[in-house]
């Protein structure tokens, strides 16, 4: 049984069967905490996130989701104040390493935001764009690639004979599936997705859900949510943050299944019964 047939038909596995089954772990985080200046965005965060699976980010506002999210592909780097301390892996690779190549890291790990964010330029551009930076210059490489990203989320028959069109032209759930391809179009190994859904209308919402799950066993995939339901129907396993007077912690993680049905901590119990978050 290969990783990606298992992790289709059973919930996500503990490490040591993960191993057992030829599951490897993707994301290692240990001891992971983050700060802005003086305040925690979290701390002490330990999770291992198996390569393949859809894993779910959840808990209330200002608990260190989309934090945790932006260290994985060190957007942290960005803002001046952050400071990241622990271990972060990808793929076995210490990514805080100072000899980290972070332009190859977010070839790597794409992001989705909750709002799409598609450049000011056309559908076309918005593709080729990333893939020049990234040093792909050959025309029929790059057409192909284009081609190969937007069938991927299902845009190229509804964009084929407007690709010189603005992306602004396209609706919100077009706008959402070409960012989608904007990282696709990169050959990552790993989504991140910021609330992929939450600016759209339920219909969109659905098309992306359906993308998501496409993508079980061919990416790795973080997905932070407010929407339980959501994570318990695209999950393979759950990872539930809470905000504490130090900031935001890793109160429980594990299968999906056991995080809605018979979940350790007290706090997480409210949470998914409605009564905390």
């Amino acid at each position: 049984m290969n990783p990606s047939s298992a992790l289709n038909r059973e919930p996500f596995l503990g490490l040591s069967s993960q191993k057992e089954m030829g599951i490897t772990p993707c994301i290692t985080a240990e001891q992971l905490t983050l700060t802005y200046g003086e305040r925690a965005a979290f701390q002490n965060v330990s999770i291992t996130i198996p390569r393949g699976a859809i894993t779910a980010i959840v808990g209330p506002s200002g608990s260190g989701k989309t934090s945790f999210l932006m260290c994985v592909n060190r957007l942290t780097d960005l803002l001046s104040s952050c400071r990241v301390s622990g271990r972060l892996l990808v793929e076995g690779e210490d990514i805080l390493s100072k000899e980290m190549d972070v332009l190859h890291l977010r070839q790597r790990v794409g992001m989705i935001f909750q709002k799409p964010n598609p450049f000011p330029f056309s559908i076309r551009k918005n593709l080729e764009f990333p893939l020049k930076e990234h040093g792909v210059k050959n025309p029929e490489a790059i057409n192909g690639r284009i081609h190969q990203a937007l069938t991927d989320v299902g845009l190229w028959q509804e964009v084929k004979n407007r690709l010189d069109a603005p992306a602004q032209t396209l609706s919100g759930g077009q706008q959402q599936r070409l960012c989608l391809a904007r990282a696709l179009v990169l050959s990552p190994t790993i989504l991140l997705l910021d609330e992929p859904c939450s600016a759209l209308d339920p219909l969109s919402s659905g098309v992306i859900e359906d993308l998501v799950l496409s993508f079980r066993g061919r990416y790795t995939v973080v997905m932070v949510t407010h929407n339980l339901a959501q994570a318990r129907r695209l999950a393979d396993c759950v990872g539930v943050f809470w905000y504490h007077h130090d900031g935001g912690h890793l109160i429980e993680h594990g299968p999906v299944r056991q995080i809605f049905e018979s979940p350790r901590d007290p706090l997480t119990v409210s949470y998914i019964n409605g009564r905390k978050g």
